[in-house]
């Protein structure tokens, strides 16, 4: 039958029990006997360990880095393309004045030809 309660004999006494909890030492819902990720192993280089502990902040930046170092590399000897010439930038402003492009902050202004006179 569901949901009888039954009388307890009113001689027994409650006890109440102190319950420690430990959780697992890799977090939870990892195994006792292997560590989280893979990582702590014997086979597990020395510099992953130290960066897995690392705060997440400074292991950011330090990949951002890395990757920005990398991304300039093609750079240092290349030589600037042509539309970045004074006489290309020259011709780019004249022709934009003479169209009157972008009259009211532009280089059509009042203002940039005063400031060019």
């Amino acid at each position: 039958v569901i949901g009888t309660a039954t009388k307890r004999p009113s001689n027994t006494t409650l006890t109440m029990v102190k319950v420690w909890y430990t959780p697992p030492p890799y977090g939870p819902r990892t195994a006792l006997d292997r560590p989280a990720y893979g990582l702590g192993n014997a086979d597990t280089p020395k510099w992953l360990v130290r960066l897995s502990k690392l705060p997440k902040v400074q292991a950011i930046t330090g990949v951002i880095t890395i990757f920005g170092v990398l991304a300039y590399l093609p750079l240092i000897g290349a030589k600037l393309p042509f539309t970045m010439s004074p006489e290309y930038i020259a011709a780019q402003r004249a022709y934009m004045r003479y169209h009157n492009m972008n009259p009211i902050y532009g280089l059509s202004s009042k203002k940039a030809r005063a400031a060019d006179a």
